[in-house]
């Protein structure tokens, strides 16, 4: 334990000075830097699918699924994909700097806000190792240090990544120190990285409810993160019936194992004998399982079986082809509902009434809300920011998805020309 407390130590202080001279380089060296780290990982293709056989072996050997050996794989596919995700980043608008909200006093000085780096981030994750390629771009474009501490079942992978988004860094004159990996696997790591607030300023999880919960509950260092994916669809009682029906099955169905899915329908009375019956069909024919209050199982009939909800169906992100729905009688009840078992990540309302749709939207306390749109769309790609690290349900100091200006902060900045206090 002492020798690992040493060497995030020794991590900790080497991303420290290398995040402050990327914390005043220009937007096109970090370009430069993340052209040479997309090259670099396509120049050592071959080094990194003999790393990552290492870590297919040991999967197999260790009985791990088929899709997890799935999401393990660097073909060469997922290498063109993390180079290209990488160049995709180049693209983006470089957020450090940027100056806002200058208004000038009385007195003559100016006084405005500028966007700046948090840092050294800590991030720690599961699985799949093309996140290494992603979280670390995102960082350097951001103008922040990052350390990676990535899952065992891809340590060898993890870091043959990390090597060569490093010597893309030192080919283009910016510290290779800026993108570090814990090189062990060793659990102890964790507890090391997410109390190191001597020198790491945010840490941000990725990965399964365990790992997260387990970071929040001990970490001594600010964490960006959420928990679970409790996203609702309300189906309001001036909803447009065909609109409902193809929000409702997209927010279910478009990709059931991801955490902005929706898992529970809310469907207001005056329509439920309409609605209820042509969506419930629709589900179960596209092989969804219902869990319906007794309102809902008592509508629906027509030889559709519909497992009875109980309370930790409302608690639950299933995360699979299940869905949970209620009926309710108003639009303040569907709030209520919502406000005692959302997870605070996505809620949609699905309405023509304007004034309904508003009172959801100032009343909801989720981190996306939103009108006549599939739960689905809350998404960092889908809402421009162009790519994400994750998605926050935190109110501080980021909420819903994290882009580059996620990555950064703002300081007070003033400029004046001699000035005195009198």
């Amino acid at each position: 334990m002492a020798e690992i407390s040493e060497m995030m130590q020794r991590i900790g202080k080497q991303a420290r000075k290398a995040s402050r001279q990327l914390s005043w380089v220009d937007g096109d060296a970090k370009n430069r830097a993340l052209t040479a780290m997309a090259d670099t990982i396509i120049i050592n293709r071959e080094s990194l699918q003999t790393a990552n056989k290492k870590d297919l072996d040991a999967a197999k050997e260790r009985g791990l699924s088929d899709a997890m050996v799935d999401r393990l794989r660097l073909t060469d596919a997922v290498i063109e994909g993390m180079a290209e995700g990488i160049r995709q980043i180049v693209a983006l608008p470089d957020p450090v700097g940027e100056m806002s909200d200058l208004r000038r006093r009385p007195n003559g000085l100016q006084i405005g806000m500028m966007r700046v780096p948090l840092g050294v981030i800590g991030i720690i994750y599961e699985s799949r190792p093309n996140v290494t390629a992603d979280a670390a771009a995102l960082c350097v474009k951001s103008g922040n240090a990052v350390i990676l501490r990535g899952g065992s079942e891809a340590f060898h992978s993890n870091r043959a990544i990390a090597a060569c988004l490093a010597d893309g860094l030192a080919t283009a004159d910016l510290p290779a120190e800026a993108v570090q990996f814990i090189d062990t696997t060793d659990r102890a790591a964790v507890g090391a990285l997410i109390t190191c607030d001597d020198h790491v300023d945010v840490i941000i999880p990725r990965g399964g409810k365990g790992l997260i919960a387990r970071i929040t509950e001990e970490s001594r260092i600010p964490v960006i993160k959420h928990l679970d994916g409790i996203c609702h669809t309300y189906i309001d009682r001036y909803a447009e019936m065909e609109m409902a029906d193809n929000l409702a099955f997209n927010g279910k169905m478009q990709r059931t194992g991801v955490c902005n899915a929706t898992e529970t329908l809310l469907v207001h009375q005056e329509i439920a004998a309409e609605f209820l019956p042509r969506i419930a069909k629709r589900l179960v024919d596209g092989s969804c399982e219902l869990r319906g209050c007794a309102q809902t199982q008592s509508i629906v009939g027509g030889g559709i079986t519909i497992r009875e909800a109980t309370e930790e169906d409302w608690k639950t992100e299933y995360l699979a082809s299940i869905l949970s729905v209620r009926v309710v009688d108003s639009l303040q009840q569907a709030m209520d509902h919502i406000e005692e078992y959302s997870s605070r990540h996505t809620e949609v309302i699905v309405t023509e009434n304007h004034r309904r749709a508003m009172r959801f939207l100032r009343g909801v306390d989720s981190s996306s809300v939103m009108v006549n749109a599939s739960s689905r769309f809350s998404d960092g790609f889908e809402y421009g920011l162009g790519a994400e690290m994750g998605i926050s349900t935190d109110k501080l100091h980021v909420r819903g998805p994290v882009g580059l200006e996620g990555l950064t902060s703002q300081k007070w900045v003033v400029f004046g020309d001699g000035q005195l206090r009198g």
